[in-house]
């Protein structure tokens, strides 16, 4: 069968935050920070396959070559998958994410090669299929959820490896200050301060709280946030990597301001509010500064709907 394959695939895809605290590997939010690709089949026999990549700092380094480039490399693991062959393309990329800034670059960068994979190849993307290959790819399904899904989501990973998301609205109302200092933290360089094992006290504290975010988003008890993003499990292993991270997360309580956490593996920090976003997105700058480092400040809405791919079919006589 004769499979309608679209000569331009345009995918559109949000940042993330994930672990919101206490839920580490499992909580995840997207975010209205983008990253669009377009992919244009390449007609030419040997036609060289690149990325051209534009946008917030580090955008313009990204690798172009396809053995390198996360997106292209998502496409084939998706073919190899799924036992067939790509087309060559060229991929134009204009990125909204910090590049190892804590918002889910990565995760961003691989929904958008498996969605595109999936495109290219005339196929649709089935949304289970594609959250388990970008978890193979990202490790962890808290930021990659998110961004494929939209909104806020809960994670979990089965024995058999199979992944399951499950969305769940977020109040319009909660607003995220997401505060990046200048400065880039791989995700595997912070992940690797983090203790093997960990305190039954630590793991049960943790339980609860994530389960209490869950549940005071549900009710609308936004003033038990604060508690419900106290985390033992990794943020303060990661205070040594981020300079100002332990001022920010010993925050008192301020009027607006619902809870404070260190943005997936860091160094970006979100806090959540409801009010004098300004006020707070300095008083959080402010750790960060006073330890030399100069930052980025956002005030952002969770981003409801997760990637968009729009595909556009040559007219054939």
């Amino acid at each position: 069968m004769n499979v309608p394959r679209p000569n331009s695939i345009e995918v559109r895809v949000p940042a993330s935050t994930a672990n919101l605290g206490a839920g580490f590997d499992c909580l995840g939010l997207a975010v209205e920070l983008f990253l669009n690709v377009r992919a244009t089949v390449l007609s030419e026999p040997g036609a060289r396959e690149m990325a051209r990549s534009m946008g917030v700092g580090g955008s313009s380094s990204l690798p172009s070559s396809p053995d390198e480039n996360l997106i292209f490399r998502s496409m084939r693991h998706t073919a190899e998958r799924e036992g067939f062959e790509l087309p060559a393309v060229r991929l134009a990329v204009q990125n909204e994410i910090p590049v190892a800034g804590g918002l889910g670059s990565s995760a961003a960068a691989t929904v958008a090669g498996i969605a595109l994979g999936f495109a290219v190849s005339g196929r649709p993307v089935p949304k289970e299929t594609a959250l388990r290959y970008a978890t193979e790819i990202e490790g962890h399904a808290d930021n990659v959820g998110a961004a494929l899904l939209g909104g806020f989501v809960v994670t979990f990973t089965r024995k058999d490896g199979s992944v399951v998301a499950v969305k769940k609205r977020w109040p319009k109302m909660v607003r995220l200050i997401i505060v990046t200092p200048a400065f880039a933290l791989e995700t595997k360089k912070s992940r690797a301060v983090l203790p093997a094992r960990v305190q039954r006290g630590d793991a049960v504290h943790n339980l609860q709280r994530s389960a209490l975010f869950v549940a005071a988003l549900e009710e609308r008890r936004f003033d038990l946030l604060w508690d419900a993003m106290e985390d033992r499990l990794h943020q303060t292993d990661r205070q040594s990597l981020v300079p100002g991270l332990e001022g920010v997360l010993a925050m008192p309580r301020m009027p607006g301001l619902l809870g404070v956490a260190l943005s997936g593996a860091g160094p970006s920090v979100v806090g959540l509010a409801t009010e004098r976003f300004d006020e707070i997105g300095k008083a959080i700058a402010g750790h960060f500064e006073r330890s030399g480092l100069t930052t980025t400040v956002r005030t952002l809405e969770a981003a409801q709907e997760g990637a968009v791919t729009t595909e556009k079919f040559s007219r054939r006589e």
